[in-house]
């Protein structure tokens, strides 16, 4: 399969969407909501602009043609998903369709409660781990019949890691010097080289801090699936690397039982993503980005 660059670049956000243009969104396709409050959430994603509508609803506006790709897949699965789940997952209540105001299909959610994971805010890390790490396994043993497969959808998530090799070779060519490159690419090839057995299996494609709430010092929500298909789960272990560490970690893993191989590339996920961050920071002339270069510390510590 051709590196991930040469299968299409990734787009460019559009232009942003403001609230009028939410506002005259809600008011031509859902007038019944139209007297709600809309104000954009604090932190926006890359794929989507976010509202709050109301107190109880949300409202995600793709930010290009490839990200819209995701609303039908969302609209169709979503619902079927969120029964077998230990934790809320966001359902969509309505779709909207594009109109003069805005190119794409977009969707309105219920608001989910709580906050973005992060490690001061995580009452006992190692549980929060075992709690993850449940989630996970729930996911996997959903019937996959007639689930989406790696693709634009979700940038091939769920495929294999060579998808992305050209893309890492480039970012080890930049951080040459910076970083202990060959040790990098002694662990990037390993990965290349672990077979997925090919068992089909629901991944969510993203498993990251931001896309896992917390309410209370434990984990509430898991939100974002614009990534998710299924195919290899090993994408969804990159958090294993970029969140948690030690016991936290042992934990992770002995909860899913995953195997070797799985891990191993679980690892190239991690390590794909910290060095296309961290390269594109150099390229930037901003140099090495705090998280990201600690994602590769954790990476090289626990080689």
């Amino acid at each position: 399969m051709n590196d991930m660059s040469a299968v299409l670049p990734l787009p460019d956000r559009k232009p942003v969407v403001d609230t009028a243009v939410v506002g005259r969104l809600i008011a031509a396709q859902f007038p019944h909501w139209s007297d709600l409050e809309i104000r954009p959430v604090d932190a926006q994603g890359w794929d989507n602009s976010t509202f709050r509508l109301g107190d109880e609803m949300l409202v995600r506006l793709p930010t290009a043609e490839e990200y819209a790709l995701a609303v039908e897949k969302e609209h169709r699965w979503l619902p079927v998903l969120a029964p077998a789940l230990p934790v809320e997952i966001p359902v969509p209540l309505a779709r909207g369709i594009p109109d003069e105001n805005f190119p794409h299909d977009w969707s309105v959610y219920r608001w989910l409660r709580g906050e973005p994971a992060n490690r001061a805010d995580v009452g006992d890390m190692t549980e929060f781990a075992i709690d993850l790490a449940g989630f996970l396994a729930s996911l996997q043993r959903i019937d996959p019949t007639g689930g989406p497969g790696p693709g634009l959808h979700n940038w091939f998530r769920g495929g294999p890691l060579q998808t992305y090799d050209g893309w890492t070779r480039n970012a080890l060519k930049t951080l040459d010097g910076l970083i202990p490159t060959e040790v990098a690419e002694e662990i990037w090839e390993r990965a290349l080289r672990v077979s997925w057995d090919g068992r089909q299996v629901w991944f969510h494609g993203d498993i990251a801090s931001g896309n896992l709430l917390v309410k209370d010092g434990a984990l509430a929500a898991v939100i974002d699936f614009g990534t998710c298909g299924v195919g290899d789960p090993a994408c969804d272990l990159a958090i294993a690397w970029t969140m948690l560490t030690g016991e936290s970690r042992a934990a992770f893993r002995d909860r899913l039982g995953v195997d070797e191989a799985v891990w191993e590339r679980g690892r190239g996920w991690a390590l794909w993503k910290a060095l296309v961050v961290c390269a594109g920071s150099v390229r930037d002339g901003d140099g090495l980005p705090a998280d990201a270069a600690g994602v590769l510390g954790e990476i090289f510590a626990a080689y």
